[in-house]
């Protein structure tokens, strides 16, 4: 992990208890897409395999645009919502949205941080670490809680 924060700015947010974490981000990203944002998602392997999928068969005809790392750097570079296993050098996303188990090494290059935690006692576990590794380097983490919301506000917001 990468233990020196060089922008305190960065805000940071989890978001615990997500009954389905793929399902989440997919809903996440999508409306975060429809908002104009550019998002990086760091996820290992196979989560990324999966989430590329859901990306293009959420629901019919809505398919939220992105790619992959693996892509061609003309396809990376226009893509509102990039895939990857660890931070590329070159991305301008603004929003980190991480969903593997430590801190991605230069998460303080973006404005904002989401992290998404399932209930599973590993991954709650792996939250906790991040959370005080968060708290050693200066930012105060949002929580969100998904359990305790209402049905309607565990979508993402």
């Amino acid at each position: 992990m990468n233990s020196i924060c060089r922008h305190s700015m960065t805000e940071v947010a989890f978001h615990f208890n997500a009954p389905d974490k793929l399902g989440y981000a997919c809903r996440l990203l999508r409306k975060a897409y429809q908002r104009g944002a550019r998002l990086l998602v760091v996820a290992d392997e196979s989560d990324r395999l999966a989430l590329d999928t859901a990306l293009w068969t959420m629901a019919p005809g809505a398919f939220i645009p992105h790619s992959s790392a693996s892509d061609p750097d003309h396809v990376w570079s226009r893509s509102p919502i990039q895939l990857a296993g660890s931070l590329p050098v070159q991305s301008d996303a603004t929003v980190l949205v991480n969903l593997c188990s430590e801190v991605p090494s230069g998460f303080d290059n973006y404005a904002r941080v989401i992290e998404v935690v399932s209930g599973s006692d590993l991954d709650r576990q792996q939250a906790r670490e991040r959370w005080k590794f968060y708290k050693a380097n200066g930012i105060e983490p949002q929580r969100h809680d998904l359990q305790l919301a209402s049905p309607e506000s565990r979508k993402p917001g």
